[in-house]
């Protein structure tokens, strides 16, 4: 089947699904519905094949700036859904769905920006399938922190009706965020290691300020570890941090993607 028709499939599955999480949470219900998951993962699974075979195309690997978007927000998705069992994440499918439903039909329609990378090592594909779980991760820390703001804010000005109400308890929140930190710290390390170890020359013109902007974001996010733990940093200070470097990863991956491939158009 083409993905010319699994793509608007999936991207009217999750619009319908985060509607659906939508109507849930007009209706102050905290526990996640099954008609939800179930819907997400069915759209889960075509964007999947979208995904593959948008990046796995022919006899090589494309990893353009839309379809490695795609392949992002594929990775972001099965993380959360992934960890609802566990965790009370489903309020981030909100923000999640719409944006993978724009990723699918993009990735599917837009014009390839790169050519096919026929020559990728272990090493290479270790370094980029980490920096992806890394941002994917740090994704999920972001809109996670920015919920957490606001519920900073509403509890602070004792407004306990609205959002507050389907939240999380705003420890249990501060705990998810230092959890998914964590999690995108070390897999973020793990990119920055093997581009060092397995890219030619990792400060190359074209690669500088994504190695820049990638090492600060991850001094910014291990500052903020270390803060929490020992001097017990919390709430807003933690979402500055995490804002701020997830700002400045998304800048080293998605910017210079952006500036390369689309405005200066090189591969």
């Amino acid at each position: 089947m083409s993905t010319t028709f699994i793509a608007p499939v999936a991207a009217l599955l999750y619009l319908a699904a985060a509607g659906l999480q939508l109507l849930h949470i007009s209706q102050q219900r905290q526990q996640i519905d099954r008609s939800v998951v179930a819907l997400g993962l069915v759209a889960l699974l075509c964007h999947a094949v979208v995904a593959w075979d948008s990046v796995f195309a022919g006899e090589g690997v494309n990893l353009g700036f839309y379809k490695v978007s795609a392949l992002i927000f594929l990775v972001i998705n099965v993380a959360c859904i992934s960890s609802l069992a566990r965790r009370p994440l489903q309020n981030l499918l909100l923000v999640l769905f719409p944006l993978s439903a724009l990723a699918v039909l993009v990735s599917t329609f837009a014009p390839d920006t790169t050519p096919l990378a026929s020559d990728l090592g272990g090493g290479m594909l270790l370094h980029i399938s980490s920096s992806i779980l890394a941002y994917a991760v740090l994704t999920l820390a972001a809109v996670q922190s920015a919920l957490l703001a606001l519920q900073d804010h509403q509890l602070k000005h004792r407004h306990t009706r609205g959002i507050v109400q389907i939240l999380p308890p705003l420890q249990l929140m501060e705990s998810m965020l230092f959890e998914l930190v964590w999690i995108g710290v070390s897999l973020l390390t793990i990119a920055i290691l093997s581009g060092f170890v397995f890219i030619d020359d990792i400060f190359a013109q074209s690669l500088v300020h994504k190695t820049v902007l990638t090492i600060i974001a991850w001094v910014l996010f291990s500052v903020l570890l270390w803060g929490h733990y020992q001097l017990g940093w919390r709430s807003q200070t933690a979402v500055r941090f995490t804002l701020a470097g997830f700002f400045l990863l998304m800048l080293a991956f998605f910017g210079s993607k952006l500036v390369l491939e689309l405005v200066l158009q090189r591969p």
